[in-house]
């Protein structure tokens, strides 16, 4: 008996695309035109170009904020978005340049933006506009009418937040323990390793799916941080949404609501979705630029009021889901402009989030990383993850580690004398213990119990005639 012969391949069928799911793409793509809508479209032609933005008359009627439209020329499509709607005539800001724009030219509105995220995007890469960027195989598209819309949930219908989890990273499993669906803050200036820490807790082996962000981030570093910080295995479970500094400010600003709608979709699934977003402050620059290319007139430091509008709407959509849903833990890096962390984006996210760890130039200088300042980082859910003994214990260390600190001057003049004073005489002994313990690199294997690392170091170190550490 011979075996039936093979079927033949569909050339008009996309590489890479699984048997099973042709029947699903062909369901999808009939639902596409089934609709007045995706056969006839409201279009304008376009009046006025300027390097950032275009004018379009014939949409006023129908256009909505937020829109995406189709601009065709002599070079091929382009697509933009709605930012201004007037009586006569539209503003659209752009994803790609204006170069291939002019006057004349033919503009469609294709209606708001939707993303259909599924579970083979997993360990893909995508841009803002949910696009392959990975030379991988076709993405397959999920169900459209599963878009979570962009909206948080509602407050009395959320889960509380109370479950914690081990990051593996010392410093943070001790001050600022973090629990699922809670949305933390990394502060710090440029270059002082806000990115390296961002990567060693994107590792962690408690989330179903790991979602990431790269918004206005160097070109030639985006493969490093996907293939040698974050690793093969941390791939299989991530999906990276990329939009490098040299794209337009409208890529940089649609990429992280790209982002949230992916991690909120596995959100209702029921995943443990853990986001990482570096950085909302570059996302701020391209609402800035967006804003002020529209007309908007700066009120803080450049800010639009729009700008702290939209940060308050896409970082509320983290958290808990309802009722039967997952959640999306979220880890946002602020790039503190000068090194002042009062700065209007920061100050406005800091009010927002559960929490922010504070990364210091001065103890990156000193060679300990991560550089957490332990006193200036906060968890407001620490509460949440200590027992009653853990949280006299972190603030014992607090208290020795600020007595160590407020006497570095007198005791590098040579005033501090021993025995003088009982308690500072043992955060001489033990502070520098508990910051070898604090020290981890991102090659070093993630700390299951960093209360027993910390407690093992401190024996160790201790003298026999010494008293134990309390």
């Amino acid at each position: 008996m011979t075996s039936p012969a093979p079927e033949a391949a569909n050339p008009h069928e996309p590489p890479g695309l699984p048997r099973e799911n042709r029947l699903a793409v062909l369901e999808r793509t009939y639902r596409r035109f089934a609709e007045e809508r995706a056969i006839l479209r409201r279009g304008g032609h376009i009046t006025e170009v300027s390097p950032s933005h275009y004018n379009v008359r014939g949409l006023s009627g129908t256009a909505r904020l937020g829109d995406i439209v189709e601009h065709r020329s002599q070079n091929g499509t382009r697509r933009g978005e709605i930012v201004r709607i007037g009586p006569d005539d539209v503003m659209i800001a752009p994803f790609e340049q204006t170069a291939d724009a002019g006057v004349g030219d033919a503009v469609f509105n294709c209606g708001p933006f939707v993303v259909a995220p599924h579970v083979s995007w997993r360990g893909r890469a995508i841009d803002s506009l949910a696009r392959a960027i990975d030379g991988g195989a076709v993405l397959i598209d999920g169900d459209p009418r599963d878009n979570a819309g962009a909206t948080p949930p509602p407050a009395l219908a959320r889960q509380r937040v109370g479950t914690p989890f081990r990051t593996g990273v010392r410093v943070i499993d001790i001050f600022t323990p973090i629990c699922f669906g809670q949305r933390l803050g990394i502060f710090a200036g440029s270059g002082v390793g806000k990115s390296t820490l961002l990567a060693m807790l994107a590792g962690a082996a408690a989330f179903d799916t790991v979602v990431v962000a790269l918004v206005g981030e160097r070109g030639r570093e985006v493969r490093e941080f996907l293939e040698d910080t974050i690793g093969e295995a941390g791939m299989a479970k991530t999906i990276a949404v990329v939009a490098t500094s040299d794209e337009s400010a409208m890529m940089r600003k649609r990429a992280p609501d790209t982002a949230m709608r992916v991690a909120e979709h596995f959100r209702e699934r029921g995943d443990r979705v853990l986001l990482v977003l570096d950085s909302i402050t570059r996302f701020a620059h391209a609402l800035r630029e967006v804003a002020i290319g529209a007309g908007e007139p700066p009120i803080a430091r450049g800010y639009p009021a729009s700008v702290f509008t939209d940060l308050p709407k896409l970082l509320e959509r983290a958290g808990p889901g309802k009722e039967g849903s997952g959640s999306i833990t979220a880890i946002i890096s602020v790039l503190v402009d000068g090194d002042d962390h009062n700065d209007p984006v920061a100050d406005s996210v800091r009010g927002i989030l559960d929490g922010h760890i504070v990364l210091d130039r001065a103890i990156a200088e000193q060679g300990r990383y991560p550089p957490v300042n332990p006193l200036a980082s906060i968890s407001r859910l620490a509460a949440k993850a200590w027992s009653n003994d853990e949280r006299a214990l972190v603030t014992r260390l607090k208290s020795m580690i600020s007595r160590f600190e407020d006497t570095r001057d007198i005791r590098l003049l040579g005033a501090y004398q021993p025995g003088a004073d009982a308690e500072l005489d043992t955060a001489v002994r033990q502070v520098p213990v508990v910051y070898e313990v604090l020290t981890q690199a991102p090659s070093d294997p993630p700390s299951p119990d960093p209360l027993a690392d910390l407690a093992r170091h401190l024996r160790a170190k201790e003298s026999p005639n010494a008293a134990q550490p309390t």
